[in-house]
């Protein structure tokens, strides 16, 4: 965990700082809010930004935003009223934090933005065999390929391997492929000099040179653009960089980690990803197999949700009835671990009492989690497709206005989970997104996360 304090914060650093330093996190300090964005783009990084509540956090957020530098930003101020607090808020602040600091709750605040304290659960032997294969090359500096369905827990294996291995005590950086626009990837990667492209307006380290020493993540691998893909291997073969607009190759030390949900050999015969590069990246394999693969997870994992939610929200331990464990370990996760998170999250807020029930467990949209073989996810794409081709079938509707009609009604059945929505109509998370901005530029309405265009 890196800790970034700008500001004074009226005499309180010292003790904040502190604090932090006691919870295991480095700490930097600035100034101000321009001197943090200084700091920010030498790549020594940041998880969570912690600003006095009199300094610019707007222009702070702002300047971060256009930059593409991602950390939570949480303001903190000594005897502040309600306005200040909730100014801050307004700024784009993540959270307010009153001084004199309270150590539980500056605690709780970096454990919530922390995604690098969850633990690798394994119970079932499947994943057991998994983790100490992991267990074996972690010491090692060999590339590692992670691959599995969406939610399996990619970036939770990345980080344990990154944990055990010797470069524990350096940076582990962890950049989504998929959620970067291609035309901004390659300077998130390998950074930029001042004046390199329209809005460079400093030298900015990449990802490369901030993971040096230590772990670079390159999540959804198989979304990067093939003219990308060849810098890359360069960097991965001669552990060299160039800057874009830079004139001179710049040395780096990381081991690359690369995860995706998808079969690249397959991309590799449609040509979307070089298979040089799959060489490369696929020196050792750890294939997550699916929830319903590891039953004996389940419970594991859905003990361990229940703990963190209850103790997040301050209520009492809670558990789960038989009936309730039961249903769990019946139904089928397509969602995989991410999705029975969710699922427990919500069961700890619904649940009356300390013993959750099996009507506690409930999907976003408030129907019950299904105990049956058929998930329920699955079966409302299957319905959705129906429906679309029922629809579609009205003479003189174009293939755009086919296509559209699929893509939105696939995605208002996956409740606006993009990335369950990409997997169902068998294209990237990008393209999607593409058609989705495409829509939404038209004037279209498009169902947002955990919604759909009838209830939004």
């Amino acid at each position: 965990m890196r800790v970034l304090i700008v500001g004074n914060l009226a005499g309180q650093l010292s003790a904040a700082t502190k604090i932090a330093f006691d919870k295991g996190a480095k700490v930097l300090h600035a100034p101000d809010a321009g001197a943090a964005m200084e700091l920010l783009r030498t790549g020594r990084g940041a998880d969570i930004v912690m600003i006095d509540v009199h300094e610019d956090i707007s222009a702070l957020v702002s300047a971060m935003k256009q930059e593409r530098i991602v950390a939570p930003v949480v303001a903190c101020g000594v005897a502040t009223d309600a306005n200040t607090a909730a100014n801050a808020i307004r700024a784009g602040a993540r959270e307010f934090i009153p001084l004199p600091p309270d150590p539980e709750l500056i605690a709780a605040v970096l454990a919530a933005v922390a995604d690098d304290d969850r633990p690798l659960i394994a119970i079932d032997a499947a994943m057991v065999e998994l983790r100490n294969l992991a267990d074996q090359i972690s010491p090692s500096d060999a590339s590692i390929l992670i691959t599995g369905e969406s939610g399996v827990g990619k970036e939770v294996m990345a980080r344990y391997v990154h944990k055990k291995s010797k470069r524990a005590e350096k940076p582990f950086i962890s950049v989504n492929c998929a959620a970067i626009p291609e035309n901004l990837l390659e300077s998130e990667l390998f950074g930029h000099e001042k004046g390199a492209f329209t809005g460079a307006v400093a030298r900015r380290i990449g990802k490369f040179e901030e993971a040096n020493g230590g772990t670079l993540l390159l999540d959804e691998v198989s979304e990067m653009d093939v003219r990308l893909q060849a810098k890359l291997l360069r960097a991965i073969q001669e552990r060299v960089i160039d800057r874009v607009g830079g004139g001179k190759p710049i040395p780096v030390d990381i081991r690359i980690i690369a995860t995706s949900n998808r079969i690249l050999q397959e991309a590799v015969l449609r040509g979307t990803f070089r298979e040089d590069l799959l060489y490369r990246l696929n020196v050792m394999n750890l294939h997550i197999p699916p929830l319903r693969e590891r039953p004996r997870d389940i419970v594991a994992l859905a003990t361990y949700f229940i703990d963190k939610y209850a103790t997040a929200n301050g209520l009492s331990g809670r558990y789960l009835s038989d009936e309730a464990r039961q249903r769990i370990q019946s139904a089928s996760w397509q969602g995989n671990v991410r999705e029975l998170e969710n699922a427990m999250h919500r069961a700890v807020i619904l649940a009356r009492s300390d013993e959750i029930q099996v009507d506690d467990l409930r999907q976003p949209d408030g129907r019950p989690v299904a105990a049956n073989t058929l998930d329920a996810a699955a079966e409302r794409a299957v319905n959705a497709a129906e429906g679309v081709i029922k629809g579609a079938m009205r003479i003189g509707q174009t293939v755009a206005e086919v296509e559209q009609d699929l893509i939105l009604s696939t995605l208002d059945h996956c409740l606006g989970n993009r990335t369950h929505a990409a997997n169902i109509l068998g294209i990237s998370i990008r393209t999607l997104r593409n058609k989705l901005r495409a829509y939404q530029d038209a004037g279209v309405s498009v169902a947002g996360p955990g919604e759909t265009r009838a209830a939004g």
